[in-house]
């Protein structure tokens, strides 16, 4: 099935959403890649972890709680993380100031490597992520699976989202936009569906001249349950 044109996908949008000055105000604009750059390696690890956290609980939880994760672990300081033993991550776990969850704990002790790893090899994460070839952002979501910890299906592309990378994101609006026009068939995150996704989000920032983040939105207030 032919791809949309992306003026229809946003005009629909529009519609829904009380005209384009309405569209435009709740769409988000991600950061310049020399702003991402900038990141320090802390700041990639908090926004990973609470993600993990945020992940089957109420997400203002988290967040109410997100001072005395800072605090307990460092301001999510890569290298003093590191240095901590097995057995004082198993203590760090139990503390009744955080939410107490061992395995997601230890994540941030498998994601901090993980930013060390690619730190090592250029400089900060921050700058492996600014220079990843935007028309491969699903590459950058396996990444983060294969060398992270619990950062699959959509963990890692909301992390991302978060700190200001440009990406869409398969919300349950937009994958079921990309299957109603065949985009994507069986599993979401198959080779084959990650491939023709970042194939149809790079035909329309050809045609658009939009971000993938814009993109990703306006594809999510043009369906669904989301009109006003």
């Amino acid at each position: 099935m032919a791809l949309e044109k992306f003026d229809d996908i946003y005009q629909r949008a529009a519609e829904r959403k009380g005209g384009e000055a309405g569209l435009e105000a709740l769409l988000s604009r991600p950061l310049s890649a020399q702003d991402i750059a900038a990141i320090p390696n802390d700041r990639w690890l908090s926004a990973f972890s609470m993600k993990v956290f945020q992940s089957g609980i109420s997400w203002q939880v988290v967040r109410n709680k997100w001072p005395n994760f800072e605090a307990l672990f460092f301001g999510f300081k890569i290298e003093p993380l590191l240095m901590i033993s097995d057995e004082q991550w198993d203590i760090k776990a139990q503390d009744k100031r955080i939410i107490r969850h061992h395995a997601k704990v230890k994540s941030i002790q498998a994601n901090a490597q993980m930013i060390y790893e690619a730190s090592l090899q250029h400089g900060s994460f921050g700058e492996m992520i600014a220079n990843w070839p935007s028309d491969d952002i699903t590459g950058l979501w396996l990444y983060l699976k294969k060398h992270g910890q619990r950062l699959g299906g959509n963990t890692g592309p909301y992390s991302l989202r978060q700190m200001g990378v440009d990406t869409f994101i398969l919300s349950g609006d937009v994958e079921a936009y990309l299957r109603s026009y065949k985009i994507i068939e069986g599993g979401k995150d198959t080779k084959r569906s990650l491939s023709a996704t970042n194939a149809a989000f790079s035909h329309w920032q050809q045609e658009s001249g939009r971000s993938l983040t814009e993109i990703s939105q306006t594809i999510a207030f043009s369906s669904g349950d989301n009109r006003v």
